[in-house]
């Protein structure tokens, strides 16, 4: 297996720590494919090799990759964050999603849902030193990876304890109204049709939708850390869908935190607000026990 060893300095202040990046693939067997990730590990993994750690996942969004932390600047956020004693150790693990909502497909050809869970999850804690508990792992991602974590968290709250989004793909529209874009040949078209079918798959869009998701699992739902953000002017609108969220989680009260923010979607955004997900996650880390 290949593997690419970064050595790099990240953050976004003059004084840089060193923080080491694995970037690797792993030949998975339900997808069928090479699937590429990255594990940000923390400056004394190395030192302290009897010290286990909690995991946080990051979902990207629809064109970018595992290495979308690192190119932005995420990562040395992160480390800003540590060296400010805003939040400890923690293993970040980022897997390339493409264009897949980090789910099943409905013709059933890429099965992602499958391989995040049953394989992804187990090879990277049997390889990394992660403690292998729900209240010490969570999930995150932006707009495409915002609806994968929540489907992820919602669909299996045994597993996580914790999960935020920031301009989460959350639509709103019925797959009857759907299907009236999708006989177009716009981007909506493009977008939803590989991953949900054309027409879609009505079965298989409630089985993944997250909102049916949050009702279906209600009770071990109220019982995980949950936090919502999106900007107020969204380009793609997802500012309805995260309202519709916090308004459904709200009437069946389940505790969670929501923002609205002014911006669009886009980096920027997505940036300024990244501190405060991982402030989230590490707060949700440190109230649970081991």
């Amino acid at each position: 297996m290949l593997k690419i060893f970064l050595i790099l300095l990240l953050g976004t202040g003059s004084a840089l720590g060193q923080g080491r990046i694995d970037c690797s693939v792993l030949n998975s067997r339900v997808l069928h494919r090479a699937v590429r990730y990255c594990v940000m590990l923390p400056q004394d993994y190395e030192k302290n090799i009897s010290q286990k750690y909690p995991v946080l996942y990051f979902l990207h969004g629809l064109g970018e990759n595992e290495q979308t932390l690192m190119r932005s600047g995420g990562w040395g956020l992160i480390q800003d964050l540590q060296r400010q004693k805003k939040v400890g150790d923690f293993l970040m693990v980022a897997p390339e999603g493409r264009a897949s909502f980090f789910i099943n497909s409905a013709d059933g050809q890429t099965r992602y849902s499958d391989f995040f869970i049953s394989e992804f999850l187990p090879y990277i804690e049997t390889h990394f030193r992660a403690i292998r508990s729900r209240a010490k792992r969570g999930v995150t991602g932006l707009s495409m990876g915002g609806y994968g974590a929540l489907r992820a968290a919602f669909a299996h709250p045994e597993l996580f304890g914790s999960v935020s989004v920031q301009s989460a793909a959350l639509i709103t529209e019925s797959p009857r109204e759907l299907n009236a874009d999708l006989r177009g040949t716009g981007q909506l078209s493009q977008l939803l049709s590989t991953v949900f079918g054309n027409p879609i798959d009505a079965p298989h869009w409630q089985q993944n939708h997250p909102f049916s998701l949050a009702r279906k699992n209600l009770i071990q739902i109220r019982t995980q850390a949950i936090y919502i953000n999106c900007g107020q002017q969204d380009d793609l609108g997802f500012e309805k869908g995260a309202a519709e969220m916090h308004k459904q989680l709200q009437a069946e009260g389940v505790r969670h935190e929501f923002h609205l923010y002014p911006g669009g979607h886009s980096a920027e955004y997505f940036l300024g607000h990244l501190g405060e997900t991982i402030e989230f996650h590490w707060h949700a880390f440190g109230k649970a026990g081991r």
